[in-house]
C-alpha cells in the first residue's frame, strides 16, 4: 500500500491544478464578468453623411443651362450666350455648372465676334425685317427689306413682307404692287393673303381681289414660305 501512494498525490496534485484553472480567470475576464470593463466588438465602418438635398435654385439652374446647349447645337451663338450668362450671372452658389457655363459661354462670344455684325444675307434680312415689324420698328423693317429685295429681286417672301411693312401706312400702292409682285413669284401667297390679318388695311383697296384671283401656271407653283 505504501508503494501507491506517491502516485496517489501526483493524481490529486493533478486534480488540484485543474480545478484552480477553471475558478481562477484572468483579471480582464473577471472585470468583464463584474461589469467593470466592455466586451471589444468588431470595429464597423461608418456609413458617410446623407447629401444635402438639393435647392430648387439647382434645378432652375440646369434648365437655364439646358437652354443654352440646345442654342449651341443649333448654332444660335446669342441665344446661347444669353442663357450661360444669366446662369453665370444668377446662380453664383452652383459651382459645378459654373465652370461649364464659363466655357460654353467663351465659345459663344468667340463665334459671335467672327461673325459681321447684322444681317448679311437676304434671307437674314427678311428675318431681321419679321422680328422688327413684330416689334412694332416698322423703319427698321423697311430699311432690311429694301436691302433684301436689292440682294434678291425675285425673293417672293421679301415681297410678301415688304407689302405687310406698308399696308397699314399711306403707300397702299406700293404696298399692292409687292404683294402683286409676292403672288407671281409664288402663287401659294395668295392663300396666305386671304386670311392674314395683317393685311386687313389692302383689303377693302379694289386691286387687292384682283391680285388674289389673276391666274397663275403651273410651272409658277413654288414651295410655300412660313412668314414667321
Amino acid at each position: 500500500m505504501a508503494k501507491n501512494r506517491p502516485a496517489t498525490r501526483k493524481r490529486v496534485a493533478q486534480r488540484s491544478a485543474k480545478a484552480t484553472r477553471q475558478t481562477v480567470k484572468p483579471a480582464a475576464q473577471q472585470a468583464v464578468i463584474r461589469g467593470e470593463a466592455s466586451v471589444p466588438t468588431e470595429r464597423r465602418e461608418e456609413a458617410p453623411p446623407p447629401a444635402p438635398p438639393r435647392k430648387p435654385t439647382f434645378y432652375e439652374a440646369i434648365a437655364l443651362y439646358e437652354t443654352g446647349v440646345r442654342a449651341l447645337q443649333k448654332h444660335d451663338f446669342d441665344g446661347a450666350a444669353n442663357s450661360f450668362r444669366a446662369v453665370v450671372q444668377r446662380y453664383p452658389e452652383e459651382r459645378e455648372l459654373l465652370e461649364r457655363a464659363r466655357l460654353y459661354l467663351r465659345v459663344c462670344e468667340r463665334e459671335t465676334a467672327q461673325r459681321p455684325a447684322g444681317p448679311q444675307s437676304a434671307q437674314e434680312r427678311v428675318y431681321a425685317a419679321t422680328m422688327a415689324l413684330n416689334a412694332g420698328d416698322s423703319e427698321t423693317a423697311l430699311s432690311h427689306l429694301q436691302r433684301a429685295i436689292a440682294q434678291d429681286p425675285d425673293s417672293d417672301h421679301a415681297h410678301y413682307i415688304l407689302a405687310v411693312a406698308l399696308s397699314s401706312g399711306t403707300k397702299k400702292d406700293d404696298a399692292l404692287r409687292h404683294l402683286r409682285r409676292a403672288v407671281e413669284l409664288n402663287p401659294e401667297n395668295r392663300a396666305l393673303a386671304l386670311q392674314d390679318e395683317d393685311l386687313d388695311g389692302l383689303r377693302d383697296h379694289q386691286d387687292f381681289q384682283s391680285i388674289l384671283d389673276a391666274p397663275f401656271n403651273d410651272a409658277q407653283k413654288r414651295r410655300p414660305r412660313n412668314r414667321r
